[in-house]
């Protein structure tokens, strides 16, 4: 069942790759627990198939990153791209996207929130195994507020400024 608008956002690992040592984080792949990390706090996390591919680095991470400070200004705290790749893959992704500082890049390698959220593609038939629908929601302190989700190879609905009309 695909998650709805009023939904609490169910708990999960996502990994993070970390270029520095933080707030008790080391350098490297991290594990956070989505509960934790959004507990009181207003995100706007994006979904999409993998990084690297054609859309997602030419439309769907730029548009996120570009417009970064109009989410802020919107009182976001944080915008989370997730992807079923691992967290190394995601963080490669994140450097040659400029996304420091700008949009996490979550690894659910094992597809935990995908799947849990009804999200998840199996695109077998073309190679690309289990993915995850192109889709873009805004979390307030865990419950679900806004959900876009994308008709199959569709970016209509998920990008930034579409996300950045319905904060008003």
């Amino acid at each position: 069942m695909t998650i709805q608008v009023g939904d609490r956002l169910p708990d999960a690992a996502l990994f993070e790759y970390r270029e520095t040592e933080e707030g008790g984080c080391s350098i490297g792949p991290n594990s956070f627990k989505v509960a934790d990390l959004v507990k009181g706090r207003k995100i706007v996390i994006f979904g999409l198939p993998g990084a690297f591919t054609p859309t997602c680095s030419a439309k769907h991470v730029p548009g996120y990153v570009e417009r970064y400070d109009d989410f802020r200004a919107k009182g976001v705290d944080e915008i989370w791209c997730v992807s079923v790749n691992d967290a190394w893959v995601m963080g490669a992704w994140g450097r040659d996207q400029h996304t420091q500082g700008k949009v996490r890049m979550m690894g659910d390698g094992n597809v935990e929130l995908t799947r849990a959220i009804g999200l998840d593609a199996d695109l077998s038939r073309v190679g690309y195994g289990i993915r995850s629908r192109r889709y873009s929601m805004l979390v307030e302190d865990g419950v679900v507020k806004q959900l876009n989700v994308e008709a199959g190879g569709k970016f209509e609905v998920s990008d930034a400024a579409t996300m950045l009309a319905q904060l008003g």
